[in-house]
């Protein structure tokens, strides 16, 4: 790009829509100083983590790793000390977050656009926790939705790790934020089919969309409209909130959910559902796995049910790096690979 040009487009706020880099040098192991093939396999895993996070590393060999602390600070501080308790003399800081802080190496992140869709109630917008690519370098867009909880305002809330395993691949990776005072279901499934149609106008032409609970819940909506989305991607899909006393809606969660997996129509479409043990939105377990398998797999291209996993409990078992280290990968290439693997 023609450097005129290039000032053109800052000057215009256009620039963050171009990666710096089809590659950038944060994903890059083999650039670390020092690092043997232990140490790159664990910057790789530090790479799938969320932020805040940090890679600390000496120089000759020695490394350290952190995240899930409270800030960047709690990170930083907790990779540098475990750089020095794996023998090292003197630590300091390779990478935080998205950019790489070492001297004579440093790099950030370009950031990302602003929203592709949307309005007061709803939008749809790259998390700038993720790597940007860019819709001109991007394998496909994957879009996530965050749960529903009572009197709780849950926009921005960064996506599990289990989608850097896209992100890292080149998926750009964008948030479904829904308002908590308007976030009926079947509200949001048409803000959702509104957001994944301006996707694939913006140019993307795979995209993926998931969630978690009640996002998972809007995901499974997409397959009633036959080449929306590639894939679906639901962890521990539910509308209708816990078991709890006095919830009126609960005892129908089987009925509702056979209802939104009769509506799925797309037989290109691949389907990933995860359920857990010990999940109190789901009143019925064995029934909801005997739905996935009699009434959904038919409908679809291909299904992964991850039907209570050992090791798993509860309804937020799927949001965390444990559930990523386990099977983001095994999610990953069933969603992309041409022969997928029919289970983890």
């Amino acid at each position: 790009m023609c450097r005129p040009v290039r000032l053109l487009l800052l000057l215009l706020g256009l620039i963050a829509a171009i990666p710096a880099s089809a590659a950038p040098p944060l994903l890059d192991a083999g650039a670390v100083p020092g690092l043997d093939a232990v140490g790159k396999a664990g910057y790789e895993r530090f790479l799938r983590q969320n932020h805040p996070r940090a890679f600390a590393i000496d120089g000759k060999g020695r490394w350290g790793s952190a995240w899930g602390q409270a800030g960047p600070d709690e990170a930083a501080a907790a990779a540098v000390a475990n750089c020095h308790r794996s023998g090292a003399a003197s630590c300091r800081l390779y990478a935080r977050n998205n950019e790489i802080v070492w001297q004579g190496q440093a790099w950030a992140a370009p950031s990302p656009p602003g929203r592709i869709a949307g309005g007061i109630a709803f939008e749809i917008v790259p998390d700038q926790r993720f790597l940007w690519w860019g819709v001109r370098d991007a394998a496909g867009a994957y879009v996530w939705g965050h749960g529903r909880s009572a009197g709780r305002d849950s926009r921005g809330q960064q996506p599990p790790p289990s989608l850097r395993w896209f992100n890292n691949a080149g998926w750009d990776v964008f948030r479904f934020d829904r308002h908590p005072a308007s976030d009926d279901a079947d509200r949001a499934a048409g803000w959702l089919r509104e957001g994944i149609l301006a996707l694939r106008a913006a140019g993307y032409a795979r995209v993926v969309v998931g969630g978690q609970s009640r996002g998972g819940w809007n995901a499974l909506m997409m397959l009633a409209m036959p080449g929306l989305a590639d894939a679906v991607v639901a962890i521990a899909p539910a509308r209708h909130g816990d078991g709890a006393i006095g919830n009126p809606n609960y005892p129908r969660a089987t009925d509702d959910f056979r209802a939104v997996l009769s509506e799925a129509a797309d037989r290109r479409a691949r389907v990933v559902i995860a359920s857990f043990q010990g999940d109190l939105f789901v009143p019925d377990p064995d029934a909801r796995s005997a739905l996935v398998q009699t009434l959904l797999e038919p409908r679809i291209a291909r299904l992964l049910w991850l039907d209570r996993p050992a090791g798993f409990d509860g309804h937020g078992a799927g949001g965390g790096w444990r559930f990523s280290d386990a099977f983001g990968r095994c999610i990953y290439r069933f969603v992309t690979l041409a022969d997928p693997p029919a289970s983890c």
